[in-house]
């Protein structure tokens, strides 16, 4: 099979290195890739939202099926734009159409999907410009903190936890009425504060069958103990310790299957991964957010786990055929440190010379915001490589990470040496 993936983050790098193991794959191809991808298929300089390039390219070059890495392809409608043109109608696309691609791409549209299927959630009211005023009426009701929600994509940056009332009331006008984060910030959810401890669940859907991908919790905070400004994570450990069998058949029974079924009861086709984002409520698991791909660093720490032909289990998701594949998780741990650059999460450092990838012994090395120059990999993101470590204890996973993590060397770099150590 020629297989393209979309996308050029430590995410398509797992995706990548997962793929180019299998024997199903003749041709991987990545668009537009980073610095290492081209170690594993073939780099193509295309965006991942120029639609009619990617088709061109798929049709070209015999791509036989393409795997959508981020969500803004997905909630633009890549998916839709395949099966509305004859010629690429008949190639698989793993990721969900447009009207699923909901889930992720509108934070209302997903807490009354979650209301409607009585799948577990936060308490929300939705207020827009014209609801003002009323918005900021139901702030003076509502607990502290608050959390305020852009409705639309905001890259990551659109969830706000406003610890008073005026803080509140400053934000959600900030959001409304002066768009601080453009379209994006056009609707605002208001939600309940959830106290409790988060991670991430993944799942892999054909439409009608569904696995249960291994569980994963990421660190959002740029400092040392969780301090600091959020950042796109830091670093992720899978599987997460207190994700308890008895946990996480609570999380089947309430959540996955009621999303399935969901789904198809509001005829909505779904091909693909969804990510769940839970908080964990003194052993009750609630949703705080789907995503309609895997997350990132999550990936980096889900995908050594899984033993299958990754080709295999996208294959069977493409034929609707999921039920006849075993999955199968290895039983080792796996660390993931993020390495950033310099000023991240703000303003940023880029073209610095990487060294010493080559150093590394005891983890994988998944690049994500890098570029290659002249024979010289170089930064070109805000987090540059991911590095895992897969090892029997969660201790020995993040030791090895860390200690690779440390023989690698750009100007400026920063990286966190205690994920995890909230769980040891």
């Amino acid at each position: 099979m020629n297989i393209l993936i979309l996308g050029s983050g430590g995410r398509e790098s797992a995706f990548a290195w997962k793929i180019s193991q299998s024997p199903k794959c003749s041709n991987l191809f990545i668009a537009p890739g980073n610095g290492g991808t081209g170690s594993y298929g073939k780099n193509v300089n295309l965006s991942v939202t120029d639609f009619k390039g990617i088709g061109k390219f798929v049709l070209e070059n015999q791509v036989d099926l393409v795997l959508v890495g981020p969500e803004e392809p997905l909630v633009k409608g890549i998916h839709d734009y395949f099966l509305a043109d004859s010629s690429l109608k008949k190639v698989p696309v793993i990721g969900p159409q447009q009207e699923g691609a909901k889930l992720e791409g509108s934070k209302d549209f997903s807490k009354e999907f979650m209301q409607r299927h009585q799948i577990p959630t936060a308490a929300y009211k939705t207020f827009t410009k014209e609801t003002l005023t009323e918005g900021l009426s139901y702030l003076e009701t509502h607990r502290l903190p608050i959390v305020l929600k852009a409705d639309g994509l905001a890259a990551g940056k659109g969830v706000l936890i406003c610890e008073t009332l005026d803080d509140g009331k400053a934000e959600l006008t900030a959001m409304l009425k002066d768009a601080k984060f453009g379209e994006a910030s056009s609707r605002v959810v208001i939600e309940e504060f959830l106290a409790g401890i988060e991670l991430s669940v993944f799942v892999l859907t054909d439409g009608e069958n569904y696995k249960i991908l291994p569980s994963a919790k990421d660190y959002k905070r740029i400092g040392e103990g969780d301090t600091g400004l959020n950042t796109g994570g830091m670093g992720s450990i899978s599987p997460v310790p207190f994700a308890t069998p008895e946990f996480l058949d609570k999380v089947e029974k309430r959540i996955v299957i009621p999303t399935i079924n969901g789904l198809k009861q509001d005829n909505i086709p779904y091909k693909g991964f969804i990510f769940i984002g839970l908080m964990n409520v003194g052993g009750e698991p609630y949703v705080i957010e789907y995503n309609v791909r895997m997350g990132d660093p999550e990936t980096e720490s889900v995908i050594p786990r899984i033993e299958n032909d990754f080709v295999e289990l996208l294959s069977a998701t493409a034929n609707g055929t999921l039920s006849e594949v075993e999955l199968r998780v290895s039983s080792k741990i796996a660390a993931t440190i993020m390495i950033v650059s310099g000023g991240y999460p703000g303003e940023y450092l880029k073209g610095k010379t990487i060294s010493g990838i080559d150093n590394v012994r005891d983890s994988l090395v998944f690049q994500a915001g890098t570029e290659f120059e002249n024979g010289l990999v170089k930064t070109a993101g805000g987090r540059v490589l991911a590095i895992t470590s897969l090892q029997d204890t969660l201790f020995d996973a993040v030791q090895h990470a860390v200690t690779d993590a440390g023989r690698i060397y750009f100007d400026a770099r920063y990286f966190r040496t205690d994920i995890g150590f909230d769980i040891l």
